[in-house]
């Protein structure tokens, strides 16, 4: 027994003197980087309690042991925050695999990277790695895969890459990587997959990659790569996925007439989409070039020609030509033709033409025909296709086709000339849940059919002539989720006789512009999920019922432009965004929740409605000024004889003056007079202030002729400004904005110059796509309200004889390019179709130096810093931050189409021309690309602007012929993302303790202290109290941060905008 216990007392002390191994030491030193562990995967596991002390700790979750050493190290998915060395992990010298993808990881790759001489697999994808890559990367000899897409990286691919001899997959994709693709990535013998996607890679491909016997997967879109496609490679390369798409690679001479003489056999999905290929698909009909191909996509090229009839391509499933310039029929083979296993077929965007008989495919699911110029009737359909989009063209009949079209689960006819009432007969359509009908001439009643379609979830029947009364079925629909219904002839009231399901999931009703009356429905109330209702232009009556209120998650409500009578309830929904309630007859005091909302949410209209202390800016609120007694007769008379003497002294001055002027004058000058009045308009709202959102009115022909004469006696359009609203541009810098200088011209300030001139546009209107038709004369009609002015000219809102709104930008005297060389890069703007860039619809070239005019559509309801900015006139409330980042990568997708769809800098990127449509607040970029419509000099002077208001880069501050480039574009929306954390104006000056300093520095200066969340907006300080709201901020601080560094090190959009759709 004795000896026992001295054996057993040997055995302890020889533990208790034992030090963890070096493998256990490196973990527990990589464990000091992480800040967050949400599942405690790895802080609950790795501790000392736990440790083995054979050298590898076996139950720690996520290392893999290897006799007494760690041998793998795996943390994927884990949600992980941390600020890691990496180099601790070169002591595990027994080390095989590393991964750690999907989390928020911080770090770089260490300099004794070649340390890690056993590692064969290393995945950090989807992480915050930054730096370079080290040149001792390639002296991993042993490494067969190596995965760092989804990260920070920046710099060029080291030559030294040669030296992974053993890698077989190599993931470099989703980075900041640039400069041109090194030639030692040929010498990859062993490579079987290789993904540089989504970097700001240059120049040409290398020549070799067909060499590499083992490649099947070359992976190189959304990069800069640009010169003639290499037919070699295409002719001779291995591989099976080919994906080129988002370059600018153009095709040779020798490619005009086809684009691609011959394609290797063993590729299977080619996507060469988004380049500036051109030349036809084929040449003489010959398609053995496709006939091993399974995906072919081709789209937003420039390739023109017929399509050929693919009749014998018996691969192909997926076929993409869509935005090209293809014309001629659609081949019959490609919709009937049986022998084809083609699935998908894309041919929208094209000028296609002539009727469509019928679709027979058997194989066929998603077809789209959309925005071409197809004609006849609707075809007959027959097949399995689920999806089909016919928009935008030139159909016409009615619908009676349709019937047959049983197993459509997506239907777009919108925009067409389709006419006639929707078939009311027994419902066909199972599996639909989209259809749109919108923007025809389909009249009579809604078919009751409607409400039996089982999964319906979008439905829009609006900009047709449907009359009747709406289906109260319809709102009772639980599948449905969104109805249109605007501008249409519906009548009658909306008779819901009992509270609609509670399963009814309607989050968007728009009943605007009918001629709808009756009560507000009482029942609207039970409709829990619904987010947007607009009830505007209709002839609705009586009081707003207290159900309102129970519509606890509407954001967007407008009831403006009808009668509504009574008070607007108390306790509406703290969920609203957007509310409009103007030109009712609405009575007693406004609510407290609503007060957030502008003046023009109310008035005009509402003569009955006040502010208990009186809306911002004014003094009085309507009710006051009815209790005010009534003036005495004979002081009314006095007044009236005052006033009267008083205009009469006035005139006979004006006359004297004039005559002294008259008699001045050399009589061969010719001028132009104007008489200009200043006239109040009526407020029917009865306050007085200056933020309602209002605008100064002006006609087109008035500033024609504004333009034309003497300087010093015709009153510019800026100074029609500053004469009418009292705008001063002394206020500010030459340069400067603020919401006073375009977007907070008030209601009640708003003011017709009444100048009468037979001048008229008399020029050359030139329109970019055939959307609008309209002639110089109607343009000079068209009423045109101030919204704006720049360093290069003064921006105006249209409005045409048929109602519809046109931004008419007037370029200053001098700034635009000559004639052909202006017509010449206007063109280049046609087509641009994007949901996040402004469309520009033509231009107009007047007989004078002061006649340049450019039309883009017009953008309801403002910009972002009239919505940004903590400055008298902000429209609504404060931005939250779900609404900030929402705008973030609505801008970054917009200045990615504008990069790498159409090879374009924006060039004048501010919050100004940030501008939010909708209720939804869609961000769109304006005033892109002018630099390419101006003169040097007018390019300098915006240059000049930007860099006052803050949204210039370093490099062309130091440049003497400062170009606008793809990085000054990432810069400035840098810049943007700092105003949208902070709430403040780039151009503002912040002081501090060092003094006054710009945003940028200023936000430099509190990070570098530790002390980054002082910079965000005190708005969103609420919302930092959700994990997941801090993080974002401070995802999009540290993106804003990359954006604005030397050009050298700055991202391309592309990284920023899949590193801000991923937040």
């Amino acid at each position: 027994m004795l000896r026992r216990l001295l054996v057993l007392s040997l055995l302890l002390i020889s533990a208790m003197g034992q030090l963890p191994s070096q493998d256990i030491l490196a973990l527990l030193q990589f464990k000091k980087g992480i800040k967050h562990d949400p599942t405690g995967y790895v802080l609950n596991s790795w501790n000392d309690e736990s440790i083995d002390f054979d050298g590898c700790p076996s139950s720690w979750n996520g290392v893999v042991c290897n006799g007494g050493n760690v041998a793998g190290v795996v943390l994927d998915n884990l949600s992980l925050s941390a600020d890691v060395d990496l180099s601790v992990f070169s002591n595990l010298t027994k080390l095989v695999k590393l991964s750690m993808a999907n989390n928020t990881i911080m770090g770089k790759i260490p300099d004794n990277i070649a340390d890690f001489k056993s590692l064969e697999f290393l995945d950090l994808s989807n992480n915050l790695f930054s730096s370079s890559l080290p040149p001792g990367i390639g002296r991993l000899g042993s490494l067969r895969n190596l995965s760092l897409g989804g990260n920070n990286f920046s710099g060029s691919i080291p030559d030294s890459i040669s030296g992974l001899s053993s890698v077989q997959s190599l993931d470099l994709s989703r980075n900041s990587l640039s400069g041109p693709l090194p030639t030692s990535l040929t010498k990859l013998s062993n490579l079987v997959s290789l993904n540089l996607s989504l970097n700001e890679f240059t120049k040409r491909i290398p020549k070799g990659f067909e060499l590499i016997s083992s490649l099947d997967v070359l992976d190189l879109h959304g990069n800069m790569l640009d010169g003639h496609i290499d037919v070699g490679f295409f002719m001779l390369s291995s591989a099976t996925h080919v994906d080129f798409s988002g370059n600018m690679f153009s095709s040779s001479s020798s490619q005009q007439q086809k684009f691609l003489p011959r394609l290797s056999e063993t590729i299977k999905y080619l996507n060469l989409s988004h380049n500036q290929l051109t030349g036809s698909l084929v040449s003489g009909g010959e398609l053995q070039m496709f006939e091993n191909l399974k995906v072919l996509d081709l789209s937003y090229n420039q390739l023109s020609g017929e399509l050929p009839g693919f009749n014998f391509v018996y691969d192909l499933q997926v076929l993409k030509l869509s935005n090209n310039r293809f014309t001629g029929d659609i081949p019959n083979s490609v919709l009937k033709g049986d022998s084809l296993v083609l699935s998908e077929l894309d041919l929208s965007g094209n000028n296609l033409s002539g009727p469509i008989n019928m679709i027979t495919s058997t194989n066929l699911r998603i077809l789209n025909l959309s925005s071409n110029g197809l004609t006849g009737e609707l075809p007959l359909l027959t097949g399995s296709c689920a999806i089909l989009d016919l928009s935008d063209n030139k159909f016409e009949g009615n619908l009676t086709r349709m019937v047959k079209w049983g197993n459509i689960e997506f239907l777009d006819l919108s925009q067409n000339h389709l006419t006639g009432p929707i078939p009311d007969v027994t419902p066909q359509f199972l599996r639909l849940n989209y259809l749109n009908l919108s923007h025809n001439a389909l009249s009579s009643s809604i078919a009751s059919v409607i409400t039996q379609y089982p999964k319906i979830s979008v439905l829009d029947l609006s900009s047709n002539q449907l009359d009747g009364t709406v289906l109260a079925e319809l709102l009772a629909m639980p599948t449905l989720q969104e109805l249109h219904l605007h501008n249409n002839l519906l009548t009658g009231s909306i008779n819901i006789s009992s509270p609609l399901s509670s399963e009814s999931n309607l989050q968007v009703l728009d009943l605007s512009q009918n001629q709808l009356s009756g009560y507000f429905p009482d029942h609207f109330g039970s409709l829990k999920g619904l987010k947007v209702l607009n009830m505007a232009r209709n002839n609705f009556s009586g009081s707003l019922p207290t159900s309102i209120t129970d519509m606890t998650t509407l954001r967007t409500l407008d009831i403006s432009q009808n009668h509504f009578t009574g008070p607007l309830p108390n306790n509406l929904p703290n969920s609203l965004e957007s509310f409009n309630a103007s030109y009712n007859d609405l009575s007693g005091d406004v609510p407290d929740n609503l007060k957030k909302f502008p003046s023009s949410s109310f008035y005009p209209g509402n003569t009955r409605l006040h502010f208990p202390n009186g809306p911002p800016g004014s003094t009085s609120s309507p009710t006051e000024n009815s209790k005010r007694k009534p003036i005495n007769t004979i002081v009314k008379v006095i007044i009236i004889v005052s006033c009267v003497v008083a205009v009469f002294i006035l005139l006979l001055l004006a006359i004297f003056i004039h005559y002294i002027r008259m008699s001045r004058r050399i009589p061969s000058e010719h001028t132009t007079t104007k008489d200009i009045h200043r006239r109040a308009p009526p407020n029917p709202s009865g306050v007085r202030g200056t933020d309602n959102g209002g605008g100064l009115v002006v006609s087109a022909e008035d500033l024609v002729a504004s333009q034309k004469g003497s300087s010093s006696e015709i009153v510019s359009p800026d100074k029609k400004v500053v004469s009418v609203t009292g705008f001063s541009p002394a206020k500010h810098s030459h340069y400067s904005w603020s919401p006073e200088s375009g977007e907070s011209f008030t209601a009640e300030n708003l003011a017709r110059l009444d100048v009468r001139s037979p001048d008229r546009l008399v020029g050359e209107l030139h329109f970019l796509d055939d959307t609008i038709a309209l002639t110089p004369e109607e343009l000079s009609r068209a009423p045109a309200e101030v919204l704006g002015r720049s360093s290069h000219g003064t921006s105006y809102k249209a409005t045409l004889d048929n109602g519809l709104f046109l931004t008419v930008k007037w370029l200053r005297e001098g700034v635009a390019k000559q004639k052909k060389e202006f017509a010449k890069e206007a063109k280049k703007f046609a087509n641009m179709r994007h949901p996040n860039v402004v469309g520009l619809r033509g231009y107009y070239w007047g007989p004078t130096q002061h006649e340049k005019l450019i039309l883009s559509d017009y953008i309801s309801p403002g910009s972002l810093a009239s919505f940004l900015y903590d400055r008298p006139g902000r429209k609504g409330p404060p931005l939250n931050w779900v609404q900030r980042l929402k705008i973030a990568v609505d801008v970054a997708r917009g200045l990615n189409y504008l990069h790498f769809d159409r090879a374009v800098p924006h060039g004048n990127l501010k919050a100004t021309n940030i501008l939010l449509d909708g209720p939804d607040l869609n961000a769109r970029v304006a005033d892109y690309c002018l630099h390419r419509l101006m003169t040097q000099a007018g390019t300098i002077e915006q240059i000049l602007d930007a860099g006052v208001l803050g949204y210039r880069a370093p490099e062309l501050a130091s440049s003497k012929k400062p170009l606008p480039s793809f990085k000054s574009d990432v810069y400035a929306f840098g810049v943007i993302l700092l105003e949208l954390l902070t709430g403040r104006c780039a151009g503002d000056v912040i002081s501090g303790e060092a003094g006054g300093v710009d945003l940028t520095d200023w936000v430099r200066l509190r990070v570098a202290e530790g002390r980054g969340s002082d910079c965000f907006d005190a708005t969103l300080v609420p919302e930092m109290g959700m994990p997941a709201a801090e993080k974002g901020m401070k995802e999009v601080l540290g993106i804003s941060l990359r954006c604005i560094r030397s050009v050298s090190e700055r991202p391309g959009i592309k990284t920023i905008y899949e590193d801000l759709s991923s937040i």
